[in-house]
């Protein structure tokens, strides 16, 4: 049976990366829908606490914002708002997560967003040696350094995760 290939064409994503030289690998699987970052840490064999997921959340001012968080947890929205300096913050509906990042919901990735938001990252998450998200397409995730995310995003650490 012949090799299947690993190379995915380029996204908003993996073109910014490569703009500055920045070194990933890539993950493609199976989208199933509604599957999440525990489903693709299943298919791809890995540990769902290194699959990190791109939410698009919003404050009350419904600013939009993106929180990186691992795949097996959930954000306590509450402790994010109160670190952020927020009355509140929630997760946006689908297609205002899309126009604000210009990806699909299940195909988001932190980098080569459409607008620019802040970015807010698990604390824990930078302690990974190697972290695994969404490269821009369903079904498509990229490994990367979790530093890159604080090197290229301003990605400002936090502690909101709740075990899932």
């Amino acid at each position: 049976m012949a090799k299947k290939s690993t190379h995915t064409s380029e996204t908003p994503a993996t073109q910014l990366l490569r703009a500055h030289k920045i070194a990933f690998t890539e993950h493609p699987y199976e989208y199933v829908e509604h599957g999440g970052a525990q489903r693709g840490a299943e298919m791809l064999g890995l540990d769902p606490f290194t699959v990190i997921k791109t939410l698009v959340m919003q404050d009350q001012d419904a600013k939009p914002l993106i929180v990186l968080m691992h795949g097996n947890r959930t954000v306590s929205t509450k402790n994010l708002a109160r670190q952020i300096g927020a009355k509140s913050v929630e997760p946006c509906k689908p297609e205002v997560a899309q126009r604000h990042s210009g990806y699909m919901v299940g195909g988001t990735s932190p980098f080569g967003t459409r607008r620019e938001m802040p970015v807010y990252v698990e604390s824990t998450v930078l302690e990974l040696p190697r972290i695994v998200l969404n490269g821009g397409r369903r079904g498509y995730l990229i490994g990367i350094d979790p530093q890159v995310c604080v090197a290229l995003l301003g990605a400002k650490p936090v502690q909101c995760a709740l075990a899932e």
